[in-house]
């Protein structure tokens, strides 16, 4: 309950000017309410400074009880309208803040409001600044500087900043700092303008100790102190200046000029996300995607993060949350979407992110996203213009759209020639090249080149090529046949899981081929295989066992295998185990 006024504070309220006088002396002894209403008697009788009183305890919520920003505004636009420059220069911080109430102090952090009227707010604030108020005069320097564009005027701003600190105003200093900064051409103009920054961070704006610290990390006219950096970000950070919470959260983090604190640097690094941080939004939601000190993965937190970020266009984010949703990451904590998926990677893909733009490509060209898009993604046009600067991973991605007919239509023979363009480079171009030569596909068929480029691929382990190459060097096509050598690659395919590579390891060393006939090994490889269900590797291992080969006869293995190969639909598994006698039964 607000306290009553006394019966002094009556007898002032009878006379406006004896009640303004009234509400100064209660006002120097911090009695709010009581100096609130006498001002307000004294203002409704249009006293100036009575009117311009009451708007500030409007703005800054003493006295009035509640913050209101348009009471506020009513009543400086009252006192300003008559020349009072500090609700001139009230008023101004009112419209820069998009008739925020709070303080103008706010403005020299990085938070801004999209509903801000600057032109409003330099006309006050340049009434005021002529009138030495030097509040007005830091305001004015920093709407100048920042503002848009039809109004800014860097010399004029630091004229005003110059001024307001000759005034002793911390503000004009850090703007006036960090404006001479940006210009510095020589150390001596770099060191006047850090000594401004050094002012204002010694009457503790947070904005200062954040360039401070970007000063010495950066090694900006200083030699590069990690310490300092750390420690005049976390000033900084604990006055909720975001960006200083991402750095400061990142040093704690990773223990860079500080002692190492995973645990306090996320939460510094979650406060910058949560302002708007799109970094930090991100960076918070790699920790969680990687996991890490005995924690596995939680995807489902990542995932949250990466959409803080990428809702705001973040490139990297967009790309990871697109990927999470593609995959179906973590047994579904992130459920497999790939229409979301697509929605997310597009936007990386549209900022030039090459991973993006494959991955989207690709689900387009295999159908894997039934995405309505009111305009499809020009991904070709992506991939030309990246092909066409030189960039092989681009030139390759470009012939997969020209090959596969994605928003283009399919042109085989120009697919060809760029994925000769790009073999010289990517593993994957000089497969799709090798295949292509081998078919004929867009040039004349030529298995002499086609081995050349299969075998460059093959070279960087790519098992396809290794199959493919294998095959070629078997059956002599495209130079001479060379079984051993196929061998070698075969067991390298193996080594991969190939259940290909193993069956035809199988055949190789089963006899009739260039290598040593071994029996055992021959078994070894048909077993292998077949138990990755390949279907006529379980047929030879059938018949290997009921023929007793490199094994004793099992007559009840054989049937077992030649039943999945007939499942698998072998008419020769079926035609094996129609000779077979029916099973024995079973007895208890």
């Amino acid at each position: 309950m607000s306290p009553k006024l006394s019966l002094s504070d009556k007898l002032a309220a009878l006379n406006p000017h004896k009640a303004l006088i009234r509400a100064r002396e209660l006002k120097v002894q911090a009695e709010h309410n009581r100096a609130f209403k006498l001002y307000v008697g004294a203002a409704e009788s249009g006293l100036t400074e009575a009117e311009r009183e009451v708007g500030l305890y409007y703005l800054n919520g003493d006295g009035s009880g509640f913050r209101s920003a348009p009471e506020a505004a009513r009543w400086l636009t009252q006192a300003a309208e008559k020349g009072d420059a500090k609700a001139q220069s009230a008023l101004a911080g009112l419209y820069a803040t998009g008739f925020k109430a709070e303080a103008t102090t706010d403005l020299f952090t990085d938070a801004k409001s999209d509903k801000a009227d600057f032109k409003t707010a330099l006309r006050w604030a340049l009434m005021a600044a002529e009138a030495n108020d030097a509040d007005a005069q830091a305001l004015a320097g920093f709407l100048l500087s920042t503002g848009p564009e039809g109004i800014q005027d860097i010399n004029l701003a630091k004229h005003w900043y110059g001024l307001a600190a000759q005034g002793g105003k911390a503000q004009g200093h850090l703007g006036l700092g960090a404006l001479l900064l940006l210009e510095a051409t020589t150390d001596e103009l770099t060191f006047t303008a850090i000594d401004h920054i050094r002012v204002a961070a010694e009457a503790d704006l947070g904005t200062a100790h954040y360039y401070l610290g970007v000063i010495y990390e950066r090694a900006i006219g200083v030699y590069t102190d990690m310490g300092l950096a750390a420690h005049h970000y976390g000033v900084a950070a604990q006055k909720a200046i975001r960006g200083a919470q991402y750095r400061y959260g990142l040093m704690l983090f990773n223990g860079i000029g500080i002692k190492q604190n995973k645990v306090e640097g996320e939460t510094f690094l979650r406060r910058a996300a949560l302002a708007g941080d799109a970094e930090a939004a991100a960076f918070v939601g790699n920790i969680y995607a990687q996991g890490g000190d005995d924690l596995p993965p939680n995807y489902a937190e990542a995932a949250l993060w990466f959409r803080i970020a990428a809702e705001t266009g973040h490139r990297a984010a967009s790309r990871a949350l697109g990927l999470l949703y593609m995959t179906g990451a973590g047994a579904g904590a992130v459920p497999r979407d790939p229409d979301e998926a697509a929605k997310w990677l597009r936007i990386a893909a549209e900022q030039g992110d090459t991973v993006a733009q494959s991955d989207l490509a690709a689900m387009l060209s295999k159908r894997q996203t039934n995405s309505r898009f009111t305009e499809p993604p020009p991904v070709h046009e992506w991939f030309e213009k990246a092909a066409e600067s030189g960039d092989a991973i681009g030139a390759y991605n470009f012939a997969v759209c020209l090959a596969e007919g994605i928003g283009v239509e399919r042109d085989e023979s120009l697919a060809a020639q760029w994925f000769h363009r790009a073999a010289e480079h990517v593993v994957n171009a000089q497969y799709r090249y090798g295949r292509i030569l081998a078919e004929g596909i867009g040039v004349p068929q030529n298995f002499e080149e086609a081995r050349y480029w299969l075998r460059q691929a093959a070279d960087k382990n790519m098992l396809e090529a290794l199959l493919d190459l294998a095959a070629l060097q078997i059956q002599g096509i495209g130079g001479p046949r060379d079984d051993q050598a196929a061998c070698d690659l075969l067991e390298r395919a193996a080594a991969q899981g190939s259940a290909d590579a193993m069956f035809m390891l199988g055949a190789l060393y089963g006899g009739g081929h260039e290598v040593k006939t071994d029996r055992a090994k021959s078994l070894s490889w048909y077993q292998q295989a077949a138990e990755k269900n390949h279907p006529r590797a379980t047929l030879m291992l059938g018949k290997y066992l009921h023929a007793g080969i490199a094994t004793e006869p099992d007559i009840e293995a054989a049937r077992k295998w030649f039943t999945l190969a007939a499942a698998a639909g072998l008419d020769e598994a079926q035609a094996e185990l129609a000779t077979f006698p029916p099973p024995a039964a079973v007895t208890e």
